[in-house]
């Protein structure tokens, strides 16, 4: 057999799915790894999606979108995020993953290094193993998990990195920095000529603060990327977007003629009246989130856990050092012991290596239960 791609050879595997794939042979456990709301996209979205396919609308569109979605996103960017985007600076992607995935390919090439969070999403990594490039991490730590600038300046100087990833509110801590820490960290990108891929995928659900975006302070060097799937629970219809600068976006649209050609336009359909239509439905789930992440800290706490109280996003992060065991062990450990799944910190890097991510995209119930079992594994090893 001729040889495969180094680069992608060496492209590590999810922590994430590691767990998945052995939940699905539990149909007994207690769900508490995936990221994934529990809710089902909104009815007028649904039925956004069936009207066009009844229409005919099932071409193909612009690789960079139909122009009714991208004004629609220019609307919410506007409305949400106080940033002003013209049309060109507007694409479609399928899913927020592609959407990262396009900007580190065409901002960077192989062989440079970009600066990324840890903790972090775990396939931050693994695209850019994939992409040839080389990830320097910069930590987030309790507890407030907001990174530390002087650290970031300093491994910019010291690798002669190109680009700073960043994620906020993020997966997983949940942290949510404040507006002068953005202006801050922009001023940071500008002086040292740097790209900014920002993944503001949980934008709408922040509980304390509002969403801010480095796109106010340093427009013409962010990227920032977008989703559907957590504001409106469409995981499944895989539709994103990208907000950059003018100039930046046609080699977006040029890179991603060669790998989606367009994104399948009911699912965009559906997007425009997701974004133009009745709101109601983020705010509820919003609220929904809140409610569950003010049980979970409760919970944590009665159960004698200690835990990180986030800002926004849906996750809770919690310390099972005191078990004694690698958070890998013990998170398979509890799936097989107490049939609750949750996903080990180490599948976001090394400062969380003594935590464990609790997904709140559960009921409460299960959410309450679950972290009674987690505080009970705990207990017992220690």
């Amino acid at each position: 057999m001729p040889k495969l791609n180094q680069d992608v050879l060496r492209t590590p595997g999810s922590g994430i799915r590691e767990i998945m794939n052995r939940v699905f042979t539990m149909p007994d456990a207690i769900r508490l790894e995936v990221g994934e709301p529990s809710f089902q996209t909104p009815e007028h979205i649904q039925r956004a999606a069936f009207d066009a396919m009844q229409k005919g609308q099932t071409r193909y569109t612009p690789t960079v979108g139909l122009p009714e979605l991208r004004e629609a996103v220019q609307g919410k960017l506007r409305r949400v995020n106080r940033v002003e985007r013209p049309l060109e600076g507007i694409m479609a992607t399928p899913g927020a993953g592609g959407g990262v995935f396009l900007a580190l390919k065409t901002l960077l090439e192989a062989g440079d290094a970009i600066l990324v969070p840890d903790p972090g999403w775990a396939n931050y990594a693994s695209a850019m193993t994939c992409l040839g490039l080389r990830g320097v991490p910069f930590g987030q730590r309790p507890p407030s998990f907001v990174p530390d600038l002087d650290e970031i300046e300093r491994l910019v100087v010291e690798t002669g990195a190109r680009a700073v990833l960043v994620n906020f509110p993020s997966n997983p801590t949940g942290a949510v920095p404040d507006a002068s820490w953005i202006e801050a960290f922009s001023a940071l990108a500008t002086r040292h000529d740097l790209w900014i891929v920002s993944d503001e995928v949980y934008d709408e659900l922040i509980f304390e603060g509002e969403p801010v975006s480095p796109a106010l302070y340093a427009p013409e060097r962010t990227v920032a990327i977008y989703s559907f799937s957590k504001t409106y629970a469409m995981t499944g219809w895989r539709l994103g977007y990208v907000a950059a600068d003018a100039a930046v976006t046609p080699w977006l649209g040029r890179c991603a003629e060669q790998v989606w050609q367009s994104v399948a336009e009911p699912t965009q359909r559906a997007g425009v009246v997701a974004l133009t239509g009745d709101q109601s439905c983020v705010v509820e789930m919003r609220e929904a989130y809140r409610r569950r992440r003010d049980l979970a800290v409760a919970t944590a706490r009665e159960a004698g856990l200690s835990c990180y109280e986030p800002r926004g996003a849906f996750y809770l992060m919690v310390d099972v050092g005191a078990s004694g065991k690698d958070s890998r062990t013990f998170a398979l450990d509890l799936l097989e012991r107490e049939r609750v799944a949750v996903v080990p910190g180490t599948a976001f890097g090394q400062e969380a290596a003594t935590m464990v991510r609790v997904s709140l995209a559960a009921s409460e119930a299960q959410i309450a239960e679950g972290l009674r079992r987690v505080g009970r594994a705990v207990h017992a090893l220690a």
